[in-house]
């Protein structure tokens, strides 16, 4: 039999055809610099990307872009994404994409305000966010599902 529990998961969801309208309702609760990340491309051809940056503009957001998040993205990939977030002061990270993209833009909003290597804090002796250590919102707009990366804080970043 399974034991009392407790269980909090403050995440937030739009399902549906015209979902991608409550990206309009988040947006004005964050700041102006948002970091958009995604993946190849496939969001440029199927109309997302177009339909993301217009909600954007519509929030008066300035927008930087952090393109080419492959699957089980690299170390390296993070220390890229992190310094480009500190370049653009982001307030707001915005993943647009699938599971490795989301899980990216998590790795990023912990690390960019981080004074030690994230790979080494977070991926080998597995320490938590210091309490002081101001940690960049991550929202994500899902183009494919899979393993569940936008309902926890966890995410895979590979090492080769």
């Amino acid at each position: 039999m399974l034991g009392n529990f407790t269980y909090c998961n403050p995440t937030k969801l739009y399902f549906g055809k015209d979902a991608l309208n409550g990206l309009k309702e988040e947006l004005p609760k964050y700041g102006k610099n948002v970091l958009l990340v995604y993946g190849g491309g496939s969001i440029k051809k199927n109309g997302i990307y177009d339909k993301v940056v217009a909600a954007l503009n519509e929030c008066g957001k300035t927008v930087y872009e952090d393109a080419g998040v492959m699957p089980n993205p690299t170390v390296d990939k993070l220390y890229e994404g992190v310094q480009r977030a500190r370049d653009a002061k982001a307030d707001f990270i915005l993943a647009v994409g699938g599971g490795s993209v989301c899980d990216y833009a998590k790795a990023v909003s912990i690390s960019v305000n981080c004074n030690e290597d994230p790979w080494e804090k977070y991926y080998i002796r597995f320490e938590d966010v210091d309490p002081d250590c101001k940690i960049i919102p991550v929202g994500c707009v899902l183009t494919m599902v899979g393993t569940g990366s936008e309902m926890n804080g966890g995410s895979v970043i590979t090492n080769h």
